[in-house]
């Protein structure tokens, strides 16, 4: 086991997957650690609707994504073929639902990685997702009543690796 920021600098997006399915210790390990990230006045509004990568849906919010884009034909889906998309969706109206969510995908990006695990947080489906057919995705991804997608990632054995992204210190850090 790695220490927490050896994990942390190790950790970057991947976008490329072999077919293998994650033992179920994975997932629930990736699991756990959304679970266990802090939320605002500890309300625990954070649900995860974990979803087969193969599952029609993902191909349904990979087409809504590609028609609000304007995208004929892209290389690969929204996902990279991962074999597990796990969606994080919050009580709509809860000021800190994005942020909540943001600290979960987090906290589940790290597990993966010290895991061996590939993983890519995603984003670039939220105006499919809580757009017009917004409804119709909450009903199939079985979302709570009155929650709304926040964030996504994508997990599963690497087929690709990438090194982390460098930063500029000076740049991006102001000390008063």
């Amino acid at each position: 086991m790695g220490s927490v920021f050896e994990v942390i600098k190790e950790r970057s997006s991947t976008r490329g997957y072999t077919e293998d399915k994650l033992s179920e210790v994975e997932l629930n390990t990736v699991l756990e650690a959304g679970l266990h990230a802090p939320t605002g006045m500890n309300k625990q509004e954070i649900h995860f609707t974990v979803v087969s990568g193969d599952n029609e849906i993902l191909a349904q919010i990979e087409a809504e994504k590609n028609r609000l884009r304007n995208l004929d034909k892209v290389e690969h889906n929204f996902y990279y073929e991962a074999p597990t998309v796990i969606l994080l969706s919050a009580e709509s109206g809860f000021k800190w639902s994005h942020v909540d969510a943001g600290i979960a995908v987090e906290n589940m990006a790290l597990a993966a990685t010290e895991l061996g695990l590939g993983n890519l947080i995603i984003g670039c489906i939220y105006d499919a997702l809580n757009g017009e057919k917004k409804d119709y995705f909450a009903k199939k991804l079985s979302l709570p009543e009155g929650y709304e997608f926040e964030i996504a990632l994508a997990v599963g054995h690497k087929a690709v690796t990438k090194e982390p992204h460098t930063f500029d210190k000076d740049k991006q850090v102001t000390i008063l």
